[in-house]
Protein backbone atom coordinates (compact mmCIF):
# COMPACT_ATOMS: atom_id res chain seq x y z
CA UNK A 1 0.00 0.00 0.00
CA UNK A 2 1.23 3.45 -0.75
CA UNK A 3 2.07 5.88 2.01
CA UNK A 4 -0.87 8.17 1.12
CA UNK A 5 -3.39 5.33 1.29
CA UNK A 6 -2.01 4.05 4.58
CA UNK A 7 -2.02 7.55 6.08
CA UNK A 8 -5.66 8.04 5.12
CA UNK A 9 -6.71 4.61 6.40
CA UNK A 10 -5.11 5.40 9.76
CA UNK A 11 -6.68 8.89 9.73
CA UNK A 12 -10.10 7.34 9.03
CA UNK A 13 -9.95 5.03 12.03
CA UNK A 14 -8.39 7.68 14.26
CA UNK A 15 -11.17 10.18 13.55
CA UNK A 16 -13.89 7.56 13.97
CA UNK A 17 -12.48 6.33 17.27
CA UNK A 18 -11.91 9.85 18.62
CA UNK A 19 -15.45 10.82 17.60
CA UNK A 20 -17.26 7.80 19.00
CA UNK A 21 -15.13 7.02 22.05
CA UNK A 22 -14.15 10.47 23.29
CA UNK A 23 -16.36 13.16 21.82
CA UNK A 24 -19.71 11.39 21.77
CA UNK A 25 -20.35 11.74 25.49
CA UNK A 26 -19.02 15.26 25.97
CA UNK A 27 -21.81 17.69 26.83
CA UNK A 28 -20.41 21.22 26.96
CA UNK A 29 -23.74 22.98 27.31
CA UNK A 30 -24.95 21.12 30.38
CA UNK A 31 -28.60 20.27 30.95
CA UNK A 32 -30.02 23.70 30.17
CA UNK A 33 -28.12 24.39 26.91
CA UNK A 34 -27.84 21.05 25.16
CA UNK A 35 -26.94 22.51 21.77
CA UNK A 36 -23.18 21.99 21.68
CA UNK A 37 -21.76 18.82 20.17
CA UNK A 38 -18.18 18.27 19.08
CA UNK A 39 -18.03 16.85 15.57
CA UNK A 40 -14.61 16.50 13.96
CA UNK A 41 -14.91 13.37 11.82
CA UNK A 42 -15.71 15.36 8.60
CA UNK A 43 -12.05 16.42 8.70
CA UNK A 44 -11.26 13.02 7.20
CA UNK A 45 -13.14 13.97 4.03
CA UNK A 46 -11.80 17.52 4.10
CA UNK A 47 -8.17 16.33 4.16
CA UNK A 48 -8.36 13.64 1.48
CA UNK A 49 -5.97 14.20 -1.44
CA UNK A 50 -7.22 16.51 -4.17
CA UNK A 51 -6.96 13.78 -6.82
CA UNK A 52 -9.54 11.62 -5.00
CA UNK A 53 -12.33 10.89 -7.51
CA UNK A 54 -15.77 12.36 -6.77
CA UNK A 55 -17.43 8.94 -6.58
CA UNK A 56 -14.80 7.74 -4.10
CA UNK A 57 -15.41 10.84 -1.94
CA UNK A 58 -19.11 10.05 -1.80
CA UNK A 59 -18.47 6.36 -1.08
CA UNK A 60 -15.94 7.16 1.65
CA UNK A 61 -18.42 9.67 3.08
CA UNK A 62 -21.03 6.94 3.27
CA UNK A 63 -18.65 4.46 4.94
CA UNK A 64 -17.46 7.11 7.41
CA UNK A 65 -21.02 8.08 8.27
CA UNK A 66 -22.16 4.49 8.71
CA UNK A 67 -19.30 3.83 11.16
CA UNK A 68 -20.25 6.90 13.21
CA UNK A 69 -23.98 6.09 12.97
CA UNK A 70 -23.32 2.61 14.36
CA UNK A 71 -22.07 4.11 17.61
CA UNK A 72 -24.46 7.06 17.81
CA UNK A 73 -27.60 4.98 17.01
CA UNK A 74 -28.70 7.63 14.50
CA UNK A 75 -29.62 5.32 11.60
CA UNK A 76 -28.18 7.16 8.62
CA UNK A 77 -28.09 10.77 9.80
CA UNK A 78 -24.30 10.93 9.94
CA UNK A 79 -24.06 8.88 6.75
CA UNK A 80 -26.29 11.27 4.82
CA UNK A 81 -24.36 14.31 6.09
CA UNK A 82 -21.05 12.69 5.19
CA UNK A 83 -22.28 11.76 1.71
CA UNK A 84 -23.41 15.37 1.28
CA UNK A 85 -19.97 16.60 2.39
CA UNK A 86 -18.21 14.23 -0.01
CA UNK A 87 -20.52 15.38 -2.79
CA UNK A 88 -20.03 19.13 -2.31
CA UNK A 89 -16.28 19.04 -1.58
CA UNK A 90 -15.20 19.47 -5.24
CA UNK A 91 -17.49 22.47 -5.60
CA UNK A 92 -16.14 24.09 -2.43
CA UNK A 93 -12.59 23.41 -3.66
CA UNK A 94 -13.48 25.12 -6.93
CA UNK A 95 -14.84 28.08 -4.97
CA UNK A 96 -11.55 28.43 -3.05
CA UNK A 97 -9.20 27.60 -5.96
CA UNK A 98 -5.94 29.58 -5.85
CA UNK A 99 -4.91 31.61 -8.92
CA UNK A 100 -2.40 29.02 -10.10
CA UNK A 101 -4.82 26.15 -9.45
CA UNK A 102 -4.20 23.12 -7.31
CA UNK A 103 -1.43 20.57 -7.44
CA UNK A 104 -3.60 17.46 -7.35
CA UNK A 105 -0.82 15.36 -5.82
CA UNK A 106 -1.32 17.00 -2.43
CA UNK A 107 -3.92 17.10 0.30
CA UNK A 108 -5.62 20.43 1.04
CA UNK A 109 -3.72 21.53 4.15
CA UNK A 110 -2.74 24.82 5.73
CA UNK A 111 0.87 23.96 5.00
CA UNK A 112 0.28 23.75 1.24
CA UNK A 113 -2.18 26.61 0.69
CA UNK A 114 -1.89 28.83 3.76
CA UNK A 115 -3.85 29.25 6.95
CA UNK A 116 -6.38 31.73 5.50
CA UNK A 117 -7.20 29.41 2.64
CA UNK A 118 -7.48 26.38 4.93
CA UNK A 119 -9.73 28.13 7.45
CA UNK A 120 -12.05 29.33 4.68
CA UNK A 121 -12.19 25.94 2.96
CA UNK A 122 -12.50 23.87 6.14
CA UNK A 123 -15.02 26.14 7.83
CA UNK A 124 -17.25 26.21 4.72
CA UNK A 125 -17.34 22.43 4.46
CA UNK A 126 -17.76 21.94 8.20
CA UNK A 127 -20.58 24.48 8.44
CA UNK A 128 -22.42 22.91 5.48
CA UNK A 129 -21.90 19.44 6.95
CA UNK A 130 -23.28 20.48 10.33
CA UNK A 131 -26.23 22.37 8.88
CA UNK A 132 -27.15 19.35 6.75
CA UNK A 133 -26.66 17.00 9.71
CA UNK A 134 -28.88 18.99 12.09
CA UNK A 135 -31.49 19.53 9.35
CA UNK A 136 -31.73 15.80 8.69
CA UNK A 137 -31.71 15.11 12.42
CA UNK A 138 -34.68 17.44 12.96
CA UNK A 139 -36.28 16.20 9.71
CA UNK A 140 -38.15 19.47 9.28
CA UNK A 141 -37.33 23.12 8.76
CA UNK A 142 -40.01 24.01 11.29
CA UNK A 143 -37.24 24.11 13.88
CA UNK A 144 -34.96 26.27 11.73
CA UNK A 145 -33.97 28.48 14.67
CA UNK A 146 -32.93 25.42 16.71
CA UNK A 147 -31.13 23.90 13.70
CA UNK A 148 -29.21 27.13 13.18
CA UNK A 149 -28.37 27.46 16.89
CA UNK A 150 -27.08 23.89 17.04
CA UNK A 151 -25.12 24.39 13.82
CA UNK A 152 -23.44 27.60 14.94
CA UNK A 153 -22.63 26.46 18.49
CA UNK A 154 -21.28 23.10 17.30
CA UNK A 155 -19.39 24.77 14.46
CA UNK A 156 -17.55 27.17 16.76
CA UNK A 157 -16.27 24.53 19.18
CA UNK A 158 -15.58 21.93 16.46
CA UNK A 159 -13.66 24.42 14.31
CA UNK A 160 -11.55 25.46 17.29
CA UNK A 161 -10.66 21.83 18.00
CA UNK A 162 -9.88 21.21 14.31
CA UNK A 163 -7.57 24.23 14.20
CA UNK A 164 -5.77 23.08 17.35
CA UNK A 165 -5.40 19.64 15.77
CA UNK A 166 -4.02 21.12 12.55
CA UNK A 167 -1.49 23.27 14.40
CA UNK A 168 -0.34 20.27 16.43
CA UNK A 169 -0.27 17.74 13.57
CA UNK A 170 0.81 20.05 10.71
CA UNK A 171 3.01 22.63 12.46
CA UNK A 172 5.21 23.55 9.49
CA UNK A 173 4.21 26.92 8.13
Amino acid sequence: MSNVVMTNVLRFFAFVFIQVLLLKDINLGGQSFNYINIIIYPLFLILLPLRTPHSVLVLLGFVLGVFVDAFYDTYGVHASASVFTGFIRPYVLKLFAPKGGYNINYSPTKHRYGINWFVGYCSTLLFLHLFFYFSVDAFTFYYLDEIFLRTVSTFIISMLIILVYKFLMDPVE
